[in-house]
């Protein structure tokens, strides 16, 4: 079952994100209130997929008025090669477009083999025309990688 993610599922998305090899979380970003910060700002297009009241997907889904972006998409390895990573993906872009968003962006590590493999399958477009960049803000705000 596809939902839209709520704060108060953040502890077993939490969870799902410890058992994702090569995923970075970070420190302040992806704490409990970093994500009740994102998910008041865009309250109806993050996801989770749920089966048997355990969370087995979760996207976290935004925009910024003009373009969405898609973050922390992932799927219980147990669950993978069933469609739920697709299913989710739709769901959010669909909770887009509801908001008038007609262009979406994600990021996915160059090291994220399953994740590119993936994107490319469900027919997203890597751009070789630009170039990504990076300013940090707050240095406090660390990313492990699990």
């Amino acid at each position: 079952m596809l939902r839209v993610m709520k704060t108060e599922d953040y502890d077993k998305v939490y969870a799902l994100w410890q058992k994702i090899s090569g995923f970075g979380i970070r420190s302040i970003d992806d704490s409990r209130e970093g994500i009740e910060r994102f998910l008041l700002r865009n309250p109806e297009t993050s996801v989770v997929a749920e089966e048997n009241g355990r969370i087995v997907g979760a996207i976290l889904c935004g925009h910024d008025g003009r373009r969405g972006c898609l973050y922390h998409v992932c799927v219980d390895p147990e669950y993978r090669m069933r469609g739920i990573g697709k299913s989710m993906v739709v769901f959010a872009m669909e909770a887009l477009k509801r908001e008038n968003i007609n262009k979406v962006s994600l990021i996915a590590f160059t090291k994220n083999d399953i994740g590119n493999t993936f994107w490319k399958e469900v027919g997203w477009t890597r751009r070789k025309d630009l170039n990504y960049y990076d300013f940090t803000l707050n240095e406090e705000n660390i990313t492990a990688f699990i």
